[in-house]
Order: C-alpha cells, then structure tokens, then sequence
C-alpha cells in the first residue's frame, strides 16, 4: 500500500495527457526523491498558471495577465494586412521560432470536430471576420493542422472568407514531402499533398 501522499501525487500526474499510470509512478517517485525545491518551484508555477496568463483580446494567443494585447499584434513592425490562422495558441511559436513570418495571428481554439462536440460557433471565427474587415487584411494565410479536421476547418474558413471578401487572398501552408524522408516512409496523405503541390524545377 502506498503512502497517501504519494498515491495523489500519481493520481494527479496520471491526468496529463500521455501521461500513463507507470510514468506517473515514475515521475511521483522522482519528485520524491529529488530537491524539495524542484518541488517548491514546481507548485508555484502550476498554481500561478491561471492568474498569470489569460488569451489575447485580438489574436486569443497567450500573454501574460499584465498585458493588454499580444505583443505580435501590437507591434508597429507586424504587418497588420496578413492574418496567419492556428488551431493552438502553441502552434503561434513553432512559426515564430522559424523568424520567418512578420504578419499577424489569429488562433481559432481547436477545429470542427462534431464527434468531440466542437461545432463552428464555438471557434474564434466570429472575430477572425471581424479581423480582416477592421484591419484591412489583404491576406489569410489557413495554418490549421493536416487531419481530418483541420482539413474541414479550413475548408469553411475558405468559404467563408472567399465568400464575404471577394478580393482577400486565402492561402494555405505548403503541405508535402518533408526533407531527409525515404518515399518509402512516407504516408499516403503526405505524399498526396507532395504531388497536389509539385512545384517546377
């Protein structure tokens, strides 16, 4: 029988996504056994998570709970005219880290998923019109993720936007072969998406 505290310590771990029952056991025992103060800061962090944070107003990234807007929206340098459109706010920083992208963003909050309940009107796609209409957006830039339903998001939001601002431009991210990979390891859907978006040479 294991000690009570360590038995809620499992428990709680055991509720992150990915996060198994051994990995819990794991990742209780070597809190245990580490520094209290890996502790200390860890229940700190986590119980400051929801005070400290909150969605950006415009662009529903993550800011600090201090801040009045994202800082890539409120930069005069960010071009205000392309919207790059996420699923995640987290997907905002895999673009970020490549310092390619100087537009704006615009996260959505999850994709149409009827099976888990998610219908249209419960995204951020109210806003992302208003967006385009008060800032004058030039281009949408559709960046949701290549499933089932990221596809089916982004097929709206094409409609949609086409529909209502006959001249913005709506594009989507580049899908295909990534480098490094053997065709024979590729999935059908990637190399699909590699012939869709052949490109002359």
């Amino acid at each position: 029988m294991l000690p009570k505290s360590l038995q809620d310590a499992i428990e709680a771990l055991g509720n992150l996504p990915g996060v198994g029952p051994r990995t819990a056991e794991r990742y209780a025992y070597y809190l245990f056994r580490s520094d209290p103060g890996i502790c200390d800061d860890l229940a700190k962090s986590l119980k400051s998570l929801h005070s400290g944070m909150k969605s950006c107003p415009k662009t529903f990234a993550l800011i600090d709970s201090s801040e009045e807007c994202s800082p890539l929206y409120s930069d005069p340098e960010r071009d205000k005219t392309t919207i790059l459109v996420v699923e995640e706010p987290l997907d905002i920083y895999a673009i970020e880290q490549t310092k390619c992208f100087k537009g704006t963003y615009h996260v959505l909050g999850g994709a149409i998923s009827p099976i888990d309940g998610i219908t249209p009107d419960q995204l951020h796609i109210k806003e992302l019109i208003m967006r385009v209409e008060k800032d004058g957006a030039k281009e949408v830039i559709i960046a949701t993720n290549p499933s089932v339903e990221g596809e089916s998001t982004a097929l709206l939001l094409q409609k949609m936007l086409s529909e209502k601002f006959p001249k913005l431009t709506v594009t989507r991210l580049a899908r295909g072969l990534p480098l490094g990979v053997d065709l024979s390891y590729a999935d059908q859907i990637t190399l699909s998406a590699a012939l869709e978006n052949r490109t002359s040479i």
